[in-house]
């Protein structure tokens, strides 16, 4: 082997024989305020990222066969989770073209061309043609040597870019379909409310009757017809005002669905108040499935690296680098030894003087680290609170709808006696007015608790990270 080759070669394995070395900082999980229990209820241990679990069909703990058919839709036709999807495609190309860099890369030059050259050139020979052809045929390697992590610290901020991409799929995913039960719940609900104001407008109405025939009978005075005729029209309104709520909630699960608002329709139906059961005691392990505290610490991950690549840039990139073919002018065989061309060596590019542009760099990114730090405690605290809020929800709405439901039996009772003493004259009907918006505000307000309660267990599925 002659000298320049092994010189080059010599160089070449010197240069890789420290290829190793990183400036990549090692990465600390960030430390949280970790509580030792729940405030509400349950023991729970430090979570680890687990997001990859199944979130479960939940849904199915409603006993709704449309609810579980409209989730299953939901994730066929939802145009944001289609968006998700699309921004991770996009992460995983982002991932696999840093990943390229980590090879060699392989190039080919081949041209034909007529070239001339003027008279007047300087040094020109005199026995030189003013045209002339050449024909080159020519590959080249090229291999970026990644002393300083330089690549390794781009790969690795990729990795946890493209980690978090996919974790914020199923974070968006889970609120999707929790989204779609809430409002097919307030839908449920508003059905029921339209049924109870439905069979109110009913009574009432014969109620308006009846006060009528006894005021041209001259049993009761005018002052009742307008009331009964007011507190039927006010109902009236009520039921308007439900059914027009109702419209604006179909509409909604159409544009969850991806769905055309015009062509979507859900027949009317009761809701009917079903509550999952919910362990007494709920371990705190499901937190580790939240996708959204995944994504969070996938983002620290991936500012830390980016720290690595900003200190790489204040030393020496170098490549090792191949290049040969044939040239000739267009004449005779290309492909032969008097034609061969070649060159093999190191190359490395420095930047001696930037005014700070690479330390304002560095500055940067840890900054952002920083900045990546505090949003993931942020979410981790914000996780335990929307645990704690939904079981305090659930525990004291359980009780509120026990009084509730008594408070109901108590204003039917109520009307009972107040609409039998008015028809043997003993009370006015402004008490059986009263009784009768009684009786009504309290089976809304059941109504009320009992939406209010499903959609606490579906936020509790939620803020949970799914199932449990």
């Amino acid at each position: 082997m002659n000298s320049p080759i092994r010189h080059h070669l010599l160089s070449g394995v010197l240069a890789l024989s420290v290829v190793g070395c990183s400036m990549l900082p090692d990465y600390v999980k960030p430390q949280a305020e970790i509580p030792e229990a729940f405030k509400e209820e349950g023991p729970w241990h430090f979570a680890h990222p687990s997001d990859t679990t199944p979130r479960g069909e939940w849904w199915k703990g409603f006993n709704d066969p449309l609810l579980n058919a409209l989730e299953v839709r939901l994730d066929l036709g939802s145009l944001e989770l289609a968006q998700a999807l699309a921004r991770h495609d996009g992460a995983e190309a982002v991932l696999a073209g840093q990943n390229a860099s980590l090879f060699p890369e392989i190039t080919s030059v081949d041209n034909y061309t007529t070239n001339r050259q003027s008279a007047n050139r300087p040094l020109r020979g005199s026995n030189q043609p003013n045209i002339y052809g050449t024909t080159t045929l020519q590959a080249g390697l090229s291999y970026e040597l990644d002393l300083w992590g330089r690549l390794r610290s781009a790969v690795a901020s990729a990795q946890a870019s493209e980690a978090a991409s996919a974790s914020d799929i199923e974070s968006l995913r889970l609120s999707l379909h929790a989204q779609l039960a809430n409002t097919y719940i307030q839908l449920r609900g508003t059905d029921s409310q339209i049924q109870i104001l439905t069979e109110s407008i009913n009574a009432y109405q014969r109620q308006t009757e009846l006060i009528a025939r006894r005021h041209k009978e001259g049993i009761v005075s005018g002052l009742d017809v307008s009331r009964a005729e007011t507190l039927l029209e006010e109902t009236r309104s009520q039921k308007t005002q439900a059914e027009s709520q109702r419209a604006l909630y179909e509409h909604a699960i159409a544009t969850l669905l991806g769905e055309s608002v015009y062509r979507f329709t859900i027949p009317p139906q009761k809701l009917n108040p079903i509550f999952p059961a919910i362990p007494v005691s709920v371990p705190s392990t499901v937190l580790e499935r939240r996708p959204d505290i995944a994504a969070a610490e996938r983002r620290v991950m991936a500012a830390n690296a980016e720290i690595g690549l900003a200190k790489a840039a204040f030393y020496p990139t170098i490549f090792l680098g191949a290049q040969g073919g044939f040239q000739n002018t267009g004449q005779g065989n290309l492909i032969s030894t008097p034609n061969s061309f070649w060159s093999l060596g190191p190359s490395a590019f420095f930047s001696i003087f930037d005014a700070g542009r690479r330390d304002a760099a560095v500055q940067q990114a840890t900054a952002r680290t920083q900045e990546a730090t505090a949003r993931y405690k942020s979410t981790v605290l914000n996780a335990f609170k929307e645990v704690e809020d939904n079981l305090s929800l659930l525990h004291h709405l359980a009780e509120e709808n026990e009084f509730e439901f008594k408070a109901s039996q108590f204003a039917q009772r109520t009307f009972d006696l107040a609409m039998n003493q008015y028809r043997e004259g003993a009370i006015s009907y402004l008490e059986v007015i009263d009784a009768e918006t009684t009786k009504l505000r309290t089976e809304q307000a059941q109504l009320r608790i009992s939406v209010q309660r499903m959609q606490a267990s579906i936020s509790l599925v939620r803020a949970l990270g799914g199932d449990w």
